[in-house]
């Protein structure tokens, strides 16, 4: 089974992936932890596809497993979830050393990984990512987290599992839209990191265990060189910023996550064009990509309401928004902008 081992802090976890890797959970499990008690937090979906096979491998290797199903989307990234999960891991008689697995896409990772991170002042966790999104992005580097009636994720820990299983195999119950989700992110790793990624995405010559491997060492790497996101894991905000303000600014309904990061790297490359810090052209290169995964990279949502929320990013430091912005395709930086600067650039 590739492993790769992610560095940080708080010591090395690996992150392992395998077509079959879910079979292999109670292994993984088992390696991880001395308790034989496993707590599964899953959505609506994945319940129904997964959560069994799930169940059955920590069985087999000794756990007793309960488990607790969020709705799926995003509006379950909440408050009132997170204390369900405590009242339910409180029933199930958890220890601060017995085992918490997030089960499902971003949103059951970061719910899950704040409540893992929280419990008890902290449970041992490990992320089983079911969509492209979470594989590529979420289930690493240890961002957790709610989201508020003011803002995205807003509220949150930097929490390390102990563990990453991607079973690539998980994918093929996911529809297009879903996908191209996940491709969004791939993009963005080529834009920041890897141009020979993004020249492979952009002539359809990526396979896909392929690009999971390359996405995932961009992002431990960074993560590895800044775990609590001071300074060169802002990179991995490349159309986060704009993307973020869109989807609180829709109510979290019009947009996914993914769809509002294309359009906020549309925007990024724009924006970078506009002010001398990426070559002309880098935009319709981006768009060209999107375009053949279906994404969309404009909305009529007012400027001003989208300007307003990007003053509140958790990436303005000392009165500057940090806005990632291309040098070229694979090379991407942070730059410091006033709020004027922001509003004359927008």
């Amino acid at each position: 089974m590739p492993e790769i081992m992610a560095n940080t802090n708080h010591g090395k976890y690996p992150i392992l992936i395998r077509t079959g890797a879910l079979a292999q959970l109670g292994e993984v499990a088992g390696k991880t932890v001395r308790s034989r008690k496993a707590f599964v937090v899953t959505d609506s979906i994945v319940e129904g596809l997964y959560l069994e096979a799930a169940k059955k491998s920590l069985e087999g290797a000794g756990f007793e497993v309960a488990s607790y199903t969020v709705a799926s989307g995003e509006s379950s990234k909440c408050e009132k979830n997170l204390f369900d999960i405590y009242g339910a891991m409180h029933d199930f008689g958890m220890t601060r050393t017995d085992l918490v697995i997030a089960l499902g896409g971003g949103v059951v990772g970061d719910l899950t990984g704040f409540a893992a991170a929280t419990y008890m002042r902290g449970c041992p966790l490990i992320q089983v990512p079911t969509t492209l999104l979470a594989q590529v992005d979420s289930s690493i580097g240890g961002k957790t987290g709610i989201d508020m009636p003011f803002g995205k994720n807003l509220v949150g820990a930097f929490y390390q599992p102990k563990a990453v299983v991607i079973d690539p195999g998980l994918l093929k119950s996911l529809s297009r839209t879903r996908m191209a989700e996940g491709m969004a992110e791939v993009i963005k790793y080529g834009c920041i990191r890897d141009a020979m990624l993004f020249e492979a995405i952009e002539k359809g010559q990526a396979d896909m265990e392929w690009m999971l491997q390359c996405c995932v060492r961009i992002k431990t790497t960074v993560v590895q060189n800044d775990e609590f996101d001071t300074g060169e894991r802002m990179l991995l905000n490349f159309g986060h910023t704009f993307g973020h303000a869109i989807e609180k600014v829709s109510g979290y309904t019009k947009f996914t996550h993914g769809e509002a990061v294309a359009i906020g790297m549309v925007k990024a490359a724009e924006m970078g064009e506009k002010c001398g810090v990426t070559p002309a052209g880098t935009k319709d290169r981006i768009l060209g990509v999107l375009n053949k995964w279906h994404l969309p990279t404009t909305t009529d949502l007012p400027m001003e309401d989208l300007y307003q929320t990007m003053l509140s990013d958790k990436k303005k430091l000392n009165g500057k928004v940090y806005f990632v912005m291309l040098k070229e395709i694979g090379d991407a930086k942070a730059c410091p902008l006033s709020e004027q600067e922001l509003r004359d650039l927008l």
